[in-house]
């Protein structure tokens, strides 16, 4: 009886990935198989997922004549960016938070995570005005600090979790060892902390990558424009090039989850477990 209910617990654990993987994978593969068809088949009566004939028109439309390949270039700079600015002001900031003896630190952490509750339509409007009051429309440097601004409550406040639950102890032997308190961050918290890190970085890397209201406002030329403003502009007015942006898609998806898979474990580590070393 018990293996019975062992082996039917045992299915529905494996068909509930199988269901969750189709749920996640089929729109993905749906826009992968586009990409490779004809424009004539993708406005038929009856598409088919398996292209018939096979063509990489899209492609060729997508990095020649749309000239995907500055839009990937500039999403790049700006969502390394981000994420290496992320990961180094989050970090000192968690570390101070959870190591320092800081009043009223709970405080602190309230107001930095109601930052991230604000709409982003709230905030585009004077953002913009900011920016251009500045001179800062049509560079890195705008969206750089506000997506800054965007990744950092969520960065911070998942390193500050990982960071309380490492063992005080580390603290005081490294202390009595000679260790300053930027050795502490430097050479023993990170180190400890690299599944936190991965896992925040990665975050904070894709909403740079993904981020489309305030690419929009702040950019108007391609030398600036990021990916998802570069796949709204292969649309116009009288016709939408449903396989050149199926194609691009699929470009700028592929390296998103060939990251996920690589990172998985760490992944899986930062999110669901603890940093406690003995």
């Amino acid at each position: 009886m018990n293996d019975t209910r062992s082996r039917l617990q045992s299915f529905a654990i494996y068909l509930g990935a199988v269901l969750i993987l189709v749920w996640s994978g089929g729109p993905f593969i749906w826009q992968f198989s586009t990409s490779f068809q004809l424009d004539k088949a993708l406005t038929s009566g009856s598409p088919s997922l398996i292209p018939d004939p096979f063509t990489l028109e899209h492609y060729y439309n997508a990095f020649i004549e749309k000239q995907l390949h500055r839009y990937i270039w500039n999403s790049l700079v700006v969502s390394l960016a981000t994420t290496f600015l992320c990961l180094l002001v989050g970090s000192l900031g968690a570390f101070a938070l959870s190591r320092l003896n800081i009043k009223g630190r709970f405080g602190i952490l309230m107001v930095i995570l109601s930052v991230s509750m604000f709409p982003q339509i709230a905030l585009v409007g004077p953002l913009y005005l900011l920016a251009s009051n500045l001179g800062l429309l049509d560079t890195y440097t705008a969206l750089i600090i506000t997506y800054l601004a965007l990744g950092l409550p969520l960065v911070t406040w998942v390193l500050f979790g990982y960071f309380e639950t490492l063992p005080r102890e580390i603290d005081e032997a490294a202390r009595m060892d000679g260790v300053s308190i930027p050795g502490l961050l430097w050479h023993i918290i990170l180190p400890m902390s690299l599944p936190s890190l991965v896992t925040t970085g990665l975050l904070a890397f894709i909403t740079a990558w993904n981020e489309f209201l305030f690419a929009l406002a702040f950019t108007s030329n391609i030398d600036r424009q990021t990916i998802p403003v570069g796949i709204a502009n292969f649309t116009n007015q009288y016709y939408v090039p449903w396989g050149d942006i199926a194609a691009a898609s699929a470009v700028v998806t592929v390296p998103l989850i060939v990251l996920v898979l690589f990172f998985q474990r760490h992944i899986i580590e930062g999110l669901t477990q603890g940093g406690i070393k003995e």
